[in-house]
């Protein structure tokens, strides 16, 4: 895990001004947990976009990334970021790499984070990025992540960035007794952020608003 990414303030539109001036909206739109802005501020976003949109890298917006997926908006990772260490995992399990930027937000908070991802260009980008970071406590599959990854449960939190039209068995089988789940699910014609905790075997929930994600796709491409 590295203490600092200052080699990797740019210039221009990916300088420390333009970070700082991220924080100051994430504080705007309710992000509260000083330690989360600190590593959001800290992390080159830019690094996880094409270099050509680099520039729009500290906009509070989603990106495209290729293979028709976006690198999520800073506001919904640190919000998702804010919700799940309040229960200070240990082990983490993100279902849907995309970029790797979520997963390298959680890697400062955790001792490990299991991410799978079901495109491999993807995949491949993101296990890239880690070693560039030099980022060690992040651990890669690429796979359905519908199935989790149950050789390595039980996970203290288990975080979907993409969309769920339900939450599996077999995923909630791999989530330790009184771990976390935050996942956007589908609800009629509407996403919404949900957070469940597992209490004696079952999942009760408390929702968190309206978000817009990808949705989660079967199998490998």
């Amino acid at each position: 895990m590295k203490d600092s990414f200052n080699e990797f303030i740019g210039m221009g539109m990916t300088s420390e001004r333009s970070r700082d001036n991220l924080i100051e909206t994430l504080k705007q739109k309710g992000i509260k947990n000083n330690e989360v802005l600190k590593i959001m501020k800290k992390i080159p976003r830019h690094i996880f976009v094409d270099e050509a949109i680099s520039d729009q890298a500290y906009d509070n917006t989603a990106l495209p990334i290729g293979s028709n997926q976006t690198i999520s908006q800073p506001l919904i990772v640190a919000k998702m970021t804010e919700l799940l260490i309040s229960k200070n995992p240990k082990r983490i399990l993100e279902i849907g790499t995309g970029s790797g930027y979520q997963a390298v937000v959680l890697s400062q908070f955790a001792q490990k984070v299991f991410t799978i991802e079901r495109i491999k260009t993807l995949h491949d980008e993101a296990k890239r990025i880690f070693k560039i970071l030099n980022i060690h406590n992040i651990y890669s599959k690429y796979s359905d992540g519908n199935n989790g990854w149950p050789e390595k449960a039980c996970f203290d939190a288990i975080i979907y960035t993409a969309a769920a039209n339900t939450i599996s068995t077999s995923i909630s089988l791999q989530l330790c007794d009184n771990g976390v789940l935050l996942a956007p699910v589908c609800v009629g014609s509407k996403q919404i952020l949900r957070e469940y905790l597992k209490k004696d075997n079952k999942l009760i929930y408390v929702d968190h608003g309206e978000v817009n994600f990808v949705p989660l796709l079967n199998g490998k491409k």
